[in-house]
C-alpha cells in the first residue's frame, strides 16, 4: 500500500496481476479484483499490456465505470467520439506546447465525477505525461495562511458565449441548444445567472476549497481557482485583461465572498500541486482510473499526433 510521502498510482500487467494479456482478460480480472475498494485505497490505476484497442475500449470502460456521464457544464474543450463508445471524450483540446495545470475535474461544479477514465489512443512522440497529485498531499503543501483563505470556498464566473466569441459557447458547454434546459439545470444547481443581450449566458457560483472524500474521509485540495484565474492561465490570459474587465473575461475565480484572489496565492498552489505530481507515460493501449477527489491531473507539453481520450462516472 502506498504511503503519503512515496505516493504512486499502482501499475496493473498481464504477469502482475495473473490475467490474460487480453481485454476479456482485464474486464474477467475487474471483476474479481474488489475495484471499489481498490480505487479508494490506491487513489489511481494505470492498465498496461492488456492489448486495449478503440474496439474493445467500450466493454473495458463498462467494466471500470459505474455509469457513464456526459460532459454537462463541462469547461474544457472536447470532442464527443461516439465510434469509440458512450460518453467518451477527447481531453482538453489545448495547444501541444501548453502544460495543463493540476485540476479535479468539474470540482466548480455543483456536481463532478467520481472516477475518471483515461485511454491512450495514441501515443505522443515526445512528452505529454498525465501527471497526478495526491490531493491530500497537496493540501498539506500549501502554506497555512492560503488554506485558510480558501475554507469560504470559491466564486467562479463564467461567460458562455452563444456562438461567436472568446471560449466556450453555452451550447457546447451544456450540450443543448434549449435555453429552458440550461435553466433548469442552473436551478438546481444552486447557480446565479443571466442571459446578455448578446446572446452571453454569465453563471456564478461558489464550490468548495476543500474536500472529504466520501468513503475514507480523507481532506483534500479540490478547486479549480487556478484554472479560473488570469494569473494561472499564462501570459495570453494576461493581455487578455488589457482588453477586457475581469467580468467581461470567459472565466474568473474569486474568494466565495467576492474578495479578489492574491496572483501570488494561485501561483504557489500551481507550484505545490507540481512539486508532489507523479507522471504517467502512455503507450497506446493504456488506461488510468483515477478517484476524482483523491486525485488531481493535468497534462504536459507534447510533440507528436498524442489521442488520449476520457471518459466519467458517478
Amino acid at each position: 500500500m502506498n504511503t503519503a510521502e512515496n505516493w504512486r498510482p499502482l501499475e496493473l500487467t498481464p504477469s502482475g496481476t495473473g490475467a490474460d494479456a487480453t481485454p476479456a482478460g482485464l474486464v474477467e480480472y475487474i471483476g474479481q479484483a474488489g475495484l471499489a475498494e481498490l480505487l479508494v485505497r490506491e487513489k489511481a490505476l494505470v492498465f498496461r499490456g492488456f492489448g486495449v484497442s478503440s474496439g474493445s475500449y467500450d466493454t473495458v470502460a463498462d467494466a471500470l465505470l459505474p455509469q457513464r456521464l456526459a460532459y454537462v457544464h463541462g469547461n474544457s474543450p472536447r470532442t464527443k467520439v461516439a465510434a469509440v463508445g458512450k460518453n467518451v471524450y477527447t481531453s482538453t483540446e489545448y495547444a501541444p506546447e501548453y502544460q495543463i495545470s493540476l485540476h479535479n475535474e468539474m470540482s466548480y461544479a455543483h456536481q463532478w465525477p467520481g472516477r475518471l477514465l483515461f485511454y491512450c489512443d495514441r501515443a505522443p512522440s515526445t512528452g505529454g505525461a498525465t501527471p497526478v497529485v495526491d490531493g491530500q498531499l497537496w493540501l498539506e503543501s500549501i502554506d497555512p495562511a492560503i488554506r485558510e483563505a480558501f475554507a469560504g470556498g470559491v466564486r467562479y464566473t463564467q461567460n458562455l458565449h452563444g456562438g461567436h466569441g472568446l471560449g466556450k459557447s453555452w451550447q457546447d458547454t451544456f450540450e443543448t441548444e434549449d435555453r429552458a434546459q440550461v435553466e433548469a439545470f442552473l436551478a438546481g444547481a444552486g447557480a446565479d445567472w443571466k442571459w446578455k443581450s448578446d446572446g452571453t449566458l454569465w453563471i456564478t457560483q461558489v464550490g468548495p476549497g476543500t474536500l472529504r472524500h466520501p468513503v475514507s474521509g480523507t481532506e483534500v485540495w479540490f478547486n479549480q481557482a487556478d484554472q479560473f484565474h488570469v494569473a494561472g492561465l499564462g501570459e495570453d490570459a494576461a493581455l487578455l485583461m488589457e482588453l477586457m474587465s475581469e467580468d467581461e473575461m470567459p472565466q474568473a475565480a474569486s474568494y466565495a465572498d467576492g474578495t479578489p484572489i492574491p496572483a501570488e496565492h494561485i501561483i504557489h498552489i500551481q507550484e505545490a500541486g507540481l512539486r508532489h505530481a507523479v507522471d504517467v507515460n502512455w503507450n497506446a493501449g493504456d488506461l488510468l482510473l483515477i478517484d476524482n477527489i483523491l486525485v488531481g491531473h493535468g497534462r504536459r507539453p507534447y510533440t507528436g499526433n498524442r489521442r488520449v481520450l476520457v471518459a466519467m462516472s458517478d
